[in-house]
Parts: C-alpha cells; sequence; structure tokens
C-alpha cells in the first residue's frame, strides 16, 4: 500500500484510474482509500475537484462494463456445464437469474458502496443475461455517487482523512457481519416466502392469542426492560472502551466535522437558552401540573419525577467514583477524560426525558408520542453539536452523559411500571 501512496503521488490521476478499474475487476484495492485520499490531494490543492471525480466515474464505468461482458459472454456456459457442483444447477440459475432481471438494477446503484459485493456486480449481470440497456443507467449511476462520496469525504475531513479511515476501518468487520446476516436474510425470503408467510402466520396467530392474556402494562414492562438491557451493554462496552482510550480517533473526527460543516452559529444562543435552569424549571413544571390535572398515579408519578431528577448528580458521582476506583487499583490504561460521563449531558437527557415521558403517558393520541421523541432527538443534537463546537465537553463525554443518563431513567421507568403493575393487581 505504502508504494501505492507513492505512486498516487507522482501520477495521481493515473493511479486513481487504475486502481479503481482494477479493483472492481475483482483486485484486492480498496478504493475508498484511493478515493478518500484523492479527496485530500484536492484539500491540498494537487488534485481538481471535477477531474477527480470524472475520472472514477469513467474508471468505473469501464471497470463494471467489462466485468459485465466477460460474464455474459462466458459465465452461463460455465453454470451448465459445473454449476452442479456448487449447487447452481441450471433450473435453480434460472430461477435466480430472473429474480436478478426484476431486482437487480435496483441494487446496483448501492452494490459500489458494499465491499466484497461491487467487485463481482458486473460480472453477476452480465451472467444473468441482464440486458445491457438496463445494466448501464444505475451501473454507472452508482459508479458516479461512489466517487461523489468518498472524494467529497477526503476533501472535507482534509488532514483528518487518515484518522477517519482508520476508524472506519475499526468497524468494517462488524459492518460486514451485519450485511451478511441482512443478506442472507434478504435471499432466504426471495426463495422460501412461501414457507416463511405461512410460519410467520403462525407464529402471529400464537402472538396473538397469548397477548390476550397479557395487559398492556405488562407489555410495556417487557419493552422497558428490553430497552434497559441493551442500554446497560452499551453503558459497559463504553466504559470498556473509556478505560482503555478508545475514543481519541473518535473525538478527533467528531470535533473536526463539527467545526467545519455542522456548527452554526444561531444554533449556539438558541440551545443555551434551552439549557437554561430557565428552561429545565419550566419542562418540571409542566409536567408536574400535568400529572396534577390527570389525576391517575399523582403519588407515584411525583415519586419518578423527583428520583429520576434528584437522583441523577449522586448517579453520575457514583460512575465517577467507580472509574476512580478502577484507577486506585493500578488498571492499566490511560483516562483520556475526568468528565466522563458528561455531567451537563447526563443531566438534561435525564430531565427533558423523564419529563417528555410523563407528559407522553397522559396523551390520548399516539401521535403526541411520537412527536416528544423526534424533539427529544433533535434537542439532544442541538445540545451535542454546541457543546463540542464551543470546546465545552468531548464528543465522547457527551455521548457517554446521553447513554449513562438513558440508563438511569430507564431503570426509574422500569421500576416505575413495576410499583404500578404491583399496585393494579393489589386493588383487583
Amino acid at each position: 500500500m505504502s508504494h501505492l501512496i507513492t505512486l498516487f503521488e507522482q501520477h495521481s490521476y493515473l493511479i486513481l484510474f487504475i486502481g479503481i478499474f482494477l479493483e472492481l475487476m475483482a483486485l484486492p484495492i480498496s478504493g475508498e482509500f484511493l478515493m478518500s485520499y484523492a479527496g485530500y490531494f484536492v484539500y491540498e490543492g494537487k488534485m481538481n475537484y471535477i477531474l477527480a471525480l470524472l475520472t472514477v466515474f469513467l474508471s468505473g464505468g469501464a471497470g463494471i462494463t467489462i466485468t459485465y461482458w466477460i460474464g455474459k459472454a462466458g459465465g452461463y456456459k460455465l453454470i451448465e456445464k459445473y454449476g452442479k457442483y456448487i449447487h447452481m444447477g441450471p433450473e435453480r440459475y434460472k430461477k435466480t437469474a430472473a429474480w436478478f432481471d426484476r431486482s437487480g438494477s435496483k441494487l446496483l446503484v448501492f452494490a459500489y458502496f458494499i465491499p466484497g459485493v461491487r467487485h463481482f456486480t458486473g460480472y453477476i449481470s452480465g451472467i444473468s443475461r441482464m440486458p445491457f440497456r438496463k445494466f448501464f443507467i444505475p451501473a454507472y449511476t452508482g459508479a458516479f455517487l461512489w466517487g461523489v462520496c468518498f472524494i467529497t469525504l477526503g476533501k472535507v475531513l482534509g488532514p483528518k482523512w487518515e484518522s477517519f479511515h482508520q476508524a472506519a476501518s475499526k468497524y468494517l468487520i462488524v459492518f460486514i457481519i451485519i450485511l451478511a446476516v441482512l443478506l442472507i436474510g434478504f435471499f432466504a425470503f426471495r426463495y422460501y416466502k412461501a414457507q416463511i408467510k405461512e410460519y410467520s402466520i403462525q407464529l402471529l396467530q400464537r402472538l396473538i392469542q397469548r397477548l390476550k392474556t397479557i395487559r398492556a402494562a405488562e407489555i410495556f414492562l417487557i419493552i422497558l426492560t428490553f430497552v434497559f438491557i441493551g442500554l446497560v451493554s452499551l453503558m459497559l462496552g463504553m466504559a470498556q472502551d473509556y478505560l482503555y482510550d478508545e475514543f481519541t480517533k473518535f473525538n478527533e473526527i467528531a470535533v473536526y466535522l463539527v467545526q467545519s460543516i455542522v456548527y452554526l452559529n444561531w444554533m449556539k444562543g438558541l440551545f443555551i437558552v434551552v439549557q437554561s435552569p430557565i428552561a429545565l424549571g419550566s419542562i418540571i413544571a409542566v409536567t408536574m401540573i400535568r400529572i396534577w390535572c390527570k389525576g391517575r398515579n399523582r403519588g407515584l408519578e411525583y415519586l419518578l419525577l423527583g428520583v429520576s431528577i434528584l437522583g441523577a448528580t449522586p448517579f453520575h458521582d457514583s460512575v465517577i467514583q467507580a472509574f476512580a476506583y478502577f484507577q486506585s487499583l493500578g488498571f492499566v490504561g490511560k483516562f483520556h477524560s475526568a468528565n466522563f460521563p458528561d455531567i451537563h449531558s447526563t443531566i438534561f437527557i435525564i430531565i427533558y426525558g423523564t419529563c417528555l415521558f410523563l407528559l407522553a403517558r397522559h396523551s390520548k393520541n399516539n401521535y403526541w408520542s411520537i412527536v416528544g421523541v423526534l424533539f427529544l432527538l433533535l434537542l439532544l443534537t442541538g445540545l451535542a453539536i454546541v457543546n463540542i463546537a464551543s470546546n465545552v465537553a468531548l464528543p465522547s463525554d457527551v455521548v457517554g452523559g446521553y447513554v449513562y443518563g438513558g440508563v438511569w431513567i430507564f431503570f426509574n421507568f422500569w421500576l416505575f411500571e413495576m410499583f404500578r403493575l404491583i399496585l393494579a393487581k393489589n386493588k383487583n
């Protein structure tokens, strides 16, 4: 790869063209790396943005076109002769070709973004005898979008592009596994659609029969339990990353992106108001009035509100003390921040999350519950952007505050629903 980079610096457009072309011929070359590096060269003024995009478009189009004609010229004969040895005889192949003829063109646009798939897209398209007029428009469109995404990303990231590439590579294997599971599920559904539908109907009928004996409160409690378990798992994972100081690359890239292309000056004034004591006090007051007006489970809901909010700071302090305890034991690791998780982010999500939960409980229209969730997500995102851009907190500290705060409020939600269910059963 180092030799390739040296050649790239000397013959940028030629190496970019050859590299993309050979990758689409199924050679082990990273097209994303070359394109993001070309974007970095555009940032430094060593390459022209339009010419770099044109180079990727031409090389990608040429590569996938040649593999298409190779597949069309000799592929089907190989299937007829040797396909039975890989369980792909003529009959099964005809079904596959028919499916690819119906849906394959729609997937060509996105295939470029999937490692291990784009290398064989042209061959499969040709083997399946997809008409070229149906092939070339989505194939060339995909090549253009692929180039725009990664060259623009390299240009925007500038000197941070290498850090981004290394951070993305860390999670590439996870992405491939998830993608493989999704593709297996998709192909299984296409081939065994009738059996899956029949089994699903039977499973749904059994589930409905079971749910008839379970009240809505119990179902909601089960959902809360799964969400709580998921958040706890995420919390433990973040704790491990914190102890091993694995947030450095994430912080560098997040700060650069926020300060370069996301943050707008008007956001600072707006979100300073949203997290002010007046705004937080107002949402708490509105929630208390709403609970009183509804008149159901007042004591329990006031208890949930009080425990969640008043317990936010002690909970945060206990987390900080836990990390300090690990450090006192001589834990091998570098602690990148003394503010993980961020106290302001933790309190913010606890107050707004708890209040919106209690307000949504008393809403007769499910529409307002959805609006409340979207509103909370918007607030959390905006607050994170402003704090990161203002250098108030590290991105990992903000995310940690949200996750740890989420664990605290969902733990209280879970206890609340448990107590409410117990009280309801005792009344009966």
